[in-house]
């Protein structure tokens, strides 16, 4: 059974809302930083790499065949979790001060920690997204790019760093490197709430 296509716009309206909403979606959205993993214990520790890999494929499989939106976002959830498995304990406890730290909107306090955090384990991919957020959320769009360049080095399905790399172009005007990335995040989790910002020519389909 073919699965509905997501909404889409016509290039100015769609160039109109990317820009109205860049900076307010991106807060939540550059690998939304979940301060409440720390509060719930959810930042937890690497397990076998071999089995965790095989775990994400098959996570990402089910996630791209999604047949609604309440099956993409448990989906995701998983995913999510296991993103945030820190490899040390060191790594683990500067992760939960720093989203202790964005919770309570210190954003350069934050930025502060995950810059010690992505030094001392530059290999987890989620350290560098949510420095990204950081770097965001202090008007740093270059060095949010940046992070997030080493994000998808790391993890090339990182569905919420392309969902914030096309917030980030499009809100600087370029609009077709934007989209480019917007469709690789939505060719990952088909439901991203993003995708409502793809942009075609009216009635057709993306």
């Amino acid at each position: 059974m073919r699965r509905s296509n997501p909404a889409t716009f016509t290039r100015p309206a769609a160039l109109a809302l990317a820009l109205a909403l860049g900076i307010l979606s991106l807060a939540g959205v550059v690998l939304t930083a979940r301060p409440a993993l720390a509060e719930d214990g959810m930042v937890t520790l690497r397990g076998d790499p071999a089995a965790e890999a095989a775990e994400r494929q098959k996570l990402f499989s089910t996630l791209a065949a999604a047949a609604n939106a309440d099956e993409a976002q448990t989906t995701a959830a998983h995913i999510w979790s296991l993103w945030f498995r820190a490899p040390n304990a060191d790594a683990k406890a500067l992760m939960e001060q720093a989203l202790e730290r964005r919770g309570a909107r210190d954003y350069a306090g934050a930025t502060a920690v995950l810059d010690k955090l992505v030094e001392s384990a530059p290999d987890w991919a989620e350290a560098w997204n949510q420095r990204a957020t950081m770097r965001y959320l202090l008007r740093d769009a270059e060095g949010s790019l940046a992070d997030i360049d080493r994000v998808l080095a790391l993890e090339p399905k990182h569905f919420g760093a392309l969902s914030g790399q096309a917030l980030i172009l499009m809100h600087q005007g370029k609009m077709d490197a934007g989209q480019a990335a917007l469709r690789k995040a939505v060719d990952i989790d088909p439901f991203l709430s993003e995708r409502a910002l793809l942009m075609g020519p009216p009635g057709r389909d993306i």
